[in-house]
């Protein structure tokens, strides 16, 4: 169908714009193929595309050529009326008074669609295009200028389920997209060191603190780099950082060491994250008991600067058991804890 209204339409409309759309196709195809890494199937089809756009440029040339050639169109020919002869009455004899001549009417002469304009027309909107569609592509997410770092992934969420009624009963709890959102920010992997990598994992979970019963929120969010994982979560219980302090005395709190970030008491601490491995059924890996897995560095805040209970925990960890220095993940919170807002959610 979407042929046969095509093919009705005039040749000088219809030839430039194949050429348009095929040659923004098979660009955008091969900047997918080649930058973005997709895969030689699409540069193939890219390919593909320009080819047929560069063969309907040659056929419009080919029309252009055979239309310079004709002969151009001339004027009309003059036609005069010719004066019709008066025969003499011999009875009376008057001069003869010959008819007047009417004057040669001049036909405008038509004007054709200049065809090479419109051709220079159509070539100069896919180039416009194509050029748009490149720079789409080089501009960060923020619209900013470009500065190498690339896009964050995107935040998945569990957006069908509820809420738990902690949320609805505590307020200004934020939720795990409200956590998702200040965290997974293009500038982070700048500040762990590692400005070259881009998040291949963000997600937001809307969770409780364990052995409460659901009755206390603890909304958490997690961004997966190559080199790091960070994780944020926000526990909304009476427990204030300098009690939570007193709490590492009593076991191994060589590494812990307070400090201030935005003016709020915080704790750095030390602890190695659980590893759990499960069998389904793949036949991959057996299951087996908990195990010790890396060692996680992680920067405690008070929610405000009085330490009246509850508290943010940003924590950063790696599989091959590298940690960054404490001055990131100070500024890390620094950069996060003040773009954090409610609003992901709708909370009665």
């Amino acid at each position: 169908m979407l042929g046969f209204l095509v093919r009705l339409l005039p040749f000088w409309i219809r030839e430039p714009l194949i050429i348009l759309v095929g040659t923004v196709f098979g660009v955008r195809i091969l900047f997918m193929a080649l930058v973005d890494g997709e895969g030689w199937v699409p540069a193939v089809i890219g390919a593909v595309f320009l080819l047929g756009a560069a063969l309907r440029v040659r056929v419009v040339v080919h029309a252009l050529r055979a239309r310079h050639r004709r002969a151009p169109a001339t004027e009309a020919e003059l036609e005069p009326v010719t004066p019709v002869p008066v025969t003499p009455v011999p009875v009376t004899p008057e001069p003869v008074i010959p008819a007047p001549v009417t004057p040669a009417v001049r036909r405008p002469v038509e004007k054709k669609p200049n065809a090479f304009a419109q051709a220079s027309f159509a070539i100069g909107l896919f180039a416009v295009i194509g050029g748009a569609l490149w720079i789409e592509g080089k501009l960060p997410e923020d619209g900013t200028a470009a500065t190498g770092a690339s896009r964050p992934a995107a935040c998945r969420l569990d957006e069908d389920e509820e809420l738990p009624s902690a949320y609805r009963s505590t307020p200004g709890a934020v939720t795990g997209a409200d956590l998702c959102r200040a965290l997974n920010r293009t500038e982070l992997p700048e500040l762990l060191g590692t400005p070259a990598e881009r998040s291949v994992y963000a997600s937001g979970t809307d969770n409780t603190a364990p052995l409460t019963d659901r009755k206390v929120a603890q909304p958490e969010a997690r961004v997966e780099f190559e080199t790091y994982t960070v994780e944020l979560s926000a526990t909304y219980n009476k427990l204030t950082v300098a009690q939570y302090a007193k709490l590492t005395t009593y076991g191994d709190g060589r590494d812990a060491r307070k400090l201030t970030v935005l003016g709020r008491p915080a704790l750095l601490t030390s602890d190695h994250m659980m590893k759990i491995q499960f069998d389904l059924g793949s036949g991959e890996g057996a299951s087996g008991p908990v195990e010790q897995g890396p060692l996680a560095r992680t920067l405690t805040v008070a929610f405000d600067g009085k330490d009246r209970g509850g508290s943010y925990d940003l924590t950063v960890w790696s599989e091959a058991g590298l940690l960054p220095d404490d001055s990131a993940l100070v500024d890390i919170a620094e950069a996060v804890l003040p773009r954090i807002t409610r609003g992901a959610r709708d909370q009665d």
